[in-house]
């Protein structure tokens, strides 16, 4: 495919997953009680670690395979290979957990059950990114999201957690299966290394980490803000998250699209400017998407979010300033990522760190809405930390021509 093809292609997958996992949460709050939602929200968000976890240690280190054709087809299949044996040995742990745990863990027996088809569905859009066709994954993706939209559709009402999870998984196979027809021919012949994921040094432990320290670091701190007796919270936080999807794919098209973009501007001075100019940009959009869900009128958000509106509501103003905050952050970390690589990991530990103690201060002090302004908090602190790097990055630049041309003097 031409580049810009494949750009927009892209873009339109990286859109079509994004909407996808908006939709689940918010077609899943219309159809559950708050309290349905809550579990729904709970066992949703271990599947986002899950997910986190194998993308960075599969598919992170997938794109990054260089080589001829027999090389990058081996690659794929050990890929899909790795997944299916790890998903499915995941699926079994946590559906003998749920069996182990209370009645209302059920829906976690329904996640391992289906663990497997999301997983391989979205480790085949990493082979499709390395092979080099976007619009198949675009494809795969497409339908994943229009099945997904017409299986909850279809639910009642009402609805169990544990059927919405099993509803929601099994929607994912129509997308596989079109994945695995695209994927035959160009990995036809290739041969599955699976060891290779197991070897010391592997790329993906890095990516792991990095996972960790950053999202999910956050995303493990609200799972166990319900496991200790907060589960409405995670509700409702999850549900706020649903709202602000968007900004979600904004972010992540900042950060898969924007280094290229950016090396070719050259000097730090011309990057630094369109960051900044970036940073702004997302913010104001921020705040003006979180200032049109609390001006929405209450009727209409109960019609999105069902009975968990009035306490995503509560946390409106909360959100839309955490996502005002990470545009600016988004921005900063993305300069340092262009700039100076190295300068990204120690932000991301300590101020990863620092939201996830805001997060537990601010339940402690003010229940869900209390939690919400702590990762707002959070996401203020990292975003002038990742400003000052940058500003300490320019100014080591700057220093280094005048001390060249002393020492040449």
């Amino acid at each position: 495919m031409r580049g810009r093809t494949a750009a927009v292609a892209s873009v339109l997958d990286q859109g079509a997953a994004g909407l996808t996992n908006i939709l689940v949460l918010v077609l899943a709050a219309r159809l559950s009680t708050a309290a349905g939602f809550a579990e729904f929200s709970m066992v949703y968000l271990v599947f986002t670690v899950a997910l986190g976890l194998f993308m960075a240690y599969v598919g992170q280190a997938l794109v990054l395979v260089r080589g001829g054709a027999g090389a990058v087809a081996s690659a794929c299949r050990s890929a899909l290979a790795f997944t299916a044996a790890g998903a499915l040995a995941t699926g079994v742990v946590l559906a003998l957990a749920g069996v182990v745990l209370p009645p209302g863990a059920r829906a976690l027996v329904a996640l391992g059950a289906v663990l497997p088809v999301v997983l391989l569905q979205d480790a085949a859009r990493y082979c499709f990114s390395l092979l080099g066709r976007p619009h198949h994954a675009l494809a795969a993706d497409g339908l994943r999201l229009a099945s997904t939209v017409a299986v909850l559709a279809a639910q009642p009402a009402g609805a169990s957690p544990a059927r919405l999870v099993l509803a929601w998984g099994l929607a994912a196979l129509p997308g596989l299966l079109v994945a695995g027809l695209l994927l035959r021919r160009p990995l036809a012949g290739a041969r599955a290394q699976v060891r290779r994921y197991l070897r010391r040094g592997h790329l993906g432990r890095r990516f792991v980490v990095e996972f960790a320290v950053g999202n999910g670091s956050s995303q493990v701190a609200v799972l166990c803000l319900g496991l200790v007796g907060g589960p409405l919270a995670v509700g409702a936080l999850r549900g706020a998250s649903a709202l602000f999807g968007p900004l979600n794919v904004f972010f992540g098209a900042a950060n898969g699209f924007g280094p290229p973009l950016l090396n070719r501007l050259g000097g730090g001075r011309s990057v630094v400017r369109v960051t900044l100019l970036l940073g702004c940009a997302l913010a104001a959009t921020g705040a003006v998407w979180g200032g049109v869900w609390w001006l929405l009128p209450d009727g209409w958000g109960r019609r999105v979010l069902g009975e968990s509106w009035p306490a995503v509501a509560a946390l409106l103003p909360a959100s839309a300033a955490q996502y005002t905050l990470m545009g600016l952050g988004v921005s900063a970390l993305l300069t340092l990522r262009v700039l100076s690589p190295r300068e990204t990991l120690p932000v991301q530990v300590v101020f990863s760190l620092l939201s996830v103690a805001l997060l537990y201060a601010g339940f402690a002090a003010g229940g869900a809405v209390g939690a919400a302004w702590g990762l707002a908090g959070g996401s203020a602190a990292k975003a002038l930390a990742a400003w000052v790097r940058v500003a300490r990055v320019r100014r080591r630049a700057d220093r280094a021509p005048e001390a060249a041309a002393v020492a040449g003097v």
